[in-house]
């Protein structure tokens, strides 16, 4: 017979359990698989650009900060890790001093 404890749910998160929104950027791991969606706006019958996965999350962020028109951006969001983030943290990412990629100059 199994007792009341052997039958309660593990309190504590699995160690690939992505980490509290806190723990990033400085926590977040830029060298890590990523999925970038398009946005599913129905004012627009095409979106701007298809599903795309990336070796490295820096590439989706420098491809979506730099390549994306920013009303693509508007409903995108990339995935890293079971982790979401809107345009806001794309951006939140790319603006870290974490990010490991040159940026491109800002356009006089």
């Amino acid at each position: 017979m199994r007792s009341a404890a052997a039958k309660k749910p593990a309190v504590n998160q699995p160690m690939d359990a992505p980490a509290p929104a806190a723990a990033w950027p400085a926590g977040f791991d830029y060298s890590r698989e990523a999925e970038l969606f398009p946005t599913h706006n129905r004012k627009y019958k095409r979106a701007a650009f298809g599903y795309r996965r990336f070796p490295r999350a820096a590439d989706a962020i420098r491809f979506a900060i730099e390549e994306l028109p920013s009303d693509a951006l508007a409903g995108a969001y990339l995935e890293v890790r079971e982790q979401r983030f809107d345009r806001h943290g794309i951006q939140r990412l790319y603006d870290s001093e974490a990010y490991p990629l040159p940026r491109r100059k800002a356009q006089s």
